[in-house]
């Protein structure tokens, strides 16, 4: 039925007649081509199909690319290019080195380290869990947080003692992982390239820069104050089946002692991995490294697993590729919006329901639109559709552009609906815990949370902390 639902929704929407023009507060008029009409019908079916699931989320991936070449909606050399986007190939990279955790046992010795401080308390096993993970977004990116954690998962939820089998604590622990990677996300601009992208847009539009610790200033806060809402929210939806794991501290230093000594492949893939993180970190500091890809510098550390004989050609072959191809057509998707129009013709449709609204309603239509956006296409993307257009906008309503900026990226970093929304969602969906159903209907509670965490912080914290919301008049 959600297969049909998709194809008809594609259908309805191409080959219906000319859609009204997008007109801006200064009466400038965008129009949807057919081009435009047929981005937004491939958009609609893709999400209902990863929503339902109803193929591999890869294969609806590679429909996306199909669909614009088949119906001349963008050229196919376009629409197949994006397969290998930098973006795409980040992710590729990000999930060999959870890969090499794994295979060289770092994973483990991690995982029993971390069990001895946290204790035996499913609860405590949550908190420490998302505190690693949102402390590991502050230095380097959240994609390639999660690779390094989700291994780290599968050892801890191993000694559940529920082997492969679906439970709430499995539920939370991986769920829980993708929404605190996007929390910590925010905090710093090494956690994800929007923060980078958006104060790129705003420094071109508004003529001001922002830096990289007064973005910290005023992203702490709202970071880790999700971090702890989230581990209250899954300790309500996804209580563990059991408050304790008796004798799971004794297991884990009996399993600890057990591993012996740090081995050479060990040392040498901590060295590497060290090296690619401290050189992606470096980028936002070192002038001379700023012009250095930063999807160069992660994928060289794949190409050195391989010359140090860490990884062969058998790992090459269990790369999920279900995951990439899932971001190959998320990352296509998004891009046909943008080329089209059809992205900008949403935004100026949407921001301007709101141009004669109190500052306060527009802040959080912004948040709500970017909050959607960026749950079906890449955050990056989800950010250089809206931000913009609302930047444009806001003088008209004297609202100020720091609070549509940092709005903005709030909601920009936790996609909880959709898996293409962010990599750590899907990588915590190849732990076959949940499905994508079930991730959109848990993700809507918390993404009703994460609103109510903007509207108390444009409201209160922000002002409170010096940040300007308004301009006279």
């Amino acid at each position: 039925m959600f297969l049909a639902i998709g194809i008809i929704l594609f259908v309805v929407v191409n080959f219906s007649p000319p859609w009204a023009d997008a007109v801006d507060p200064t009466g400038k008029h965008f129009t949807l081509t057919q081009e435009g009409k047929g981005a937004l019908a491939v958009f609609l079916l893709a999400g209902t199909w990863w929503v339902f699931e109803v193929l591999p989320i890869g294969v609806t991936g590679i429909m996306i690319g199909i669909l614009q070449a088949a119906f001349l909606i963008r050229s196919a050399e376009k629409a197949f290019q994006n397969f290998m986007d930098p973006s795409v190939m980040f992710i590729f990279a990000s999930i060999v080195i959870g890969m090499v955790f794994t295979k060289t046992g770092l994973t483990k010795r991690l995982s029993y380290k971390m069990l001895l401080i946290v204790g035996e308390r499913t609860s405590m096993i949550y908190l420490g869990c998302f505190v690693v993970t949102a402390l590991l977004t502050h230095v380097m990116a959240h994609t390639a947080v999660a690779a390094t954690i989700y291994p780290l998962l599968l050892s801890v939820y191993g000694l559940y003692g529920e082997g492969n089998r679906q439970t709430r604590f499995g539920k939370g622990l991986f769920i829980g992982m993708a929404y605190v990677a996007g929390a910590g996300s925010i905090i710093t601009l090494l956690g994800a390239a929007r923060g980078a992208v958006a104060i790129g847009f705003f420094n071109n539009i508004v003529g001001r820069s922002i830096g990289f610790f007064e973005l910290s200033y005023y992203m702490f806060p709202v970071g880790w104050l999700m971090v702890f809402l989230l581990w209250g929210f899954f300790l309500v939806f996804f209580k563990p089946e059991k408050q304790t794991i008796p004798g799971l501290r004794e297991k884990a230093r009996q399993l600890s002692a057990e591993l012996g000594p740090l081995t050479h492949k060990e040392i040498l893939a901590a060295l590497i991995i060290s090296g690619s993180i401290l050189m992606l970190s470096l980028r936002s500091f070192v002038p001379v490294l700023s012009s250095v890809d930063k999807t160069a510098i992660i994928l060289t550390s794949t190409v050195l697993f391989f010359i140090t004989n860490i990884l062969d050609i058998d790992d090459l072959e269990e790369i999920p590729w279900n995951i990439i191809l899932l971001f190959g057509g998320a990352m296509s998707v998004g891009l046909c919006l943008w080329e089209t129009g059809a992205a900008q013709w949403l935004a100026i449709n949407w921001l301007t329901f709101f141009k004669n609204a109190n500052w306060f309603v527009f802040v959080l239509g912004i948040a709500f639109f970017v909050m959607i956006m960026t749950n079906f296409i890449m955050n990056v993307a989800a950010i250089a559709i809206s931000l913009p257009v609302a930047l444009v906008i806001a003088p008209y309503l004297n609202v100020a552009p720091e609070i549509i900026l940092f709005a903005s990226l709030v909601t920009a970093g936790m996609p909880f609906l959709m898996l293409v929304g962010a990599a750590p969602n899907a990588i915590a969906y190849d732990s076959k815990q949940f499905t994508s159903g079930e991730f959109f209907l848990y993700g809507i509670p918390a993404s009703i949370l994460l609103l109510v965490v903007i509207a108390l912080s444009a409201w209160i914290l922000w002002p409170l902390m010096g940040m300007p919301v308004t301009i006279s008049g």
